[in-house]
């Protein structure tokens, strides 16, 4: 069932649904990015519906709802621990293609990677509920059609996109009919656009070779990666975090556990026990990351961890492309192949 709305009819409807639900979107934060007098679109909690973005790309992912930057676990207070309080409210987030195929990716790493799910993310995702934003032509820096993560089927509420005489919406949710249909200046069949066609396009190698690990194609990112992890920061399927634990006393024990995004490309995140440090170059933390997005991930979970949202490429300040970086690898791989041809024939 697929509605046309006036601005002003999606901001009555949006309104309305604030009562029962808690509205996380993209939002454009004018003046507020990393350079001066620059705009950047985050998600927010929205307030007012006229914050909410859905014809610009979002600079930063959806994830922070789900694995907030710095998340509260518990509190604990000599013999007592208290878990941390949770909103009543469900949720509702506004998300494209790329982002909802991300959503399962961080279901796979949460709830399917263990003989336990983890319950802190378990009791967030029960309560999400999700607004399709289309996509009529790709972004820059996109390249979600190579990744198959242009476009799904079901999964969401209603999709929400700019039409030429309004606001498009195929509404999936029956329950909701009723304040389209009030709301609506005309109603007609709606597909949710998405992109078909991307300027950037990569080749993911079908197989990953170990020997690739000690190709030197990495050694360039021991001077060129900064380790800011700006990168994974923003990407809306990276899971790392590390645990830290707030005492309020100075006997220790009083206080609160926090789970804090982390990151393989920052310094010190891979270090242990004993003055010891996996991947201690740029080029290995590089390395890791890229295998896994293409290759690791997939061999366990049937699917590429990266979906080509390329907002890993947008906020890189050394200007690192990861797109390049796929493709650099299926180049190697490739080389590697003939070259052991070579030595067969």
């Amino acid at each position: 069932m697929g509605f046309i709305l006036s601005r002003e009819g999606f901001n009555e409807i949006i309104t309305q649904l604030s009562s029962k639900y808690r509205i996380y979107a993209p939002v454009l934060k004018k003046g507020e990015g990393r350079f001066t007098d620059t705009d950047v679109v985050m998600y927010d909690f929205v307030s007012d519906p006229g914050e909410i973005e859905i014809d610009r790309k979002s600079d930063y992912s959806f994830k922070n709802v789900l694995v907030p930057f710095s998340q509260t676990l518990f509190y604990f207070a000599e013999e007592a621990v208290k878990e941390a309080d949770f909103p009543d409210k469900d949720i509702l987030v506004f998300l494209r293609a790329c982002d909802m195929h991300a959503l399962r990716r961080q279901d796979a790493i949460y709830l399917e990677n263990g003989a336990e799910e983890d319950w802190f993310y378990r009791r967030v995702r029960d309560r999400l509920h999700f607004v399709l934003i289309g996509c009529p032509a790709s972004f820059e820096d996109c390249f979600c059609v190579s990744m198959g993560t242009n476009r799904v089927a079901d999964g969401y509420m209603f999709s929400v996109e700019t039409a030429q005489d309004g606001i498009a919406c195929d509404l999936h949710d029956e329950e909701l009919a009723p304040l389209f249909t009030y709301q609506a200046e005309a109603v007609r069949t709606v597909v949710p656009s998405y992109a078909k066609e991307n300027d950037t396009k990569v080749d993911v190698p079908d197989q990953v070779p170990l020997s690739i690990y000690k190709d030197p194609l990495w050694d360039e990112y021991n001077s060129r990666c900064i380790g800011c992890g700006r990168c994974t920061l923003v990407c809306p399927t990276c899971t790392c975090y590390t645990m830290e634990d707030i005492y309020y006393t100075d006997n220790g024990r009083a206080g609160e556990r926090r789970r804090v995004q982390a990151s393989c490309m920052i310094d010190g995140y891979s270090n242990v026990a004993g003055g010891g440090q996996y991947r201690k170059t740029k080029g290995e933390r590089m390395r890791f990351k890229v295998l896994h997005k293409i290759s690791d991930f997939k061999a366990k979970f049937g699917c590429n961890m990266c979906v080509g949202c390329g907002r890993c490429d947008m906020v890189c300040p050394e200007y690192i492309s990861f797109s390049n970086c796929i493709n650099k690898t299926a180049a190697a791989v490739r080389a590697q192949a003939e070259g052991k041809e070579g030595e067969q024939a």
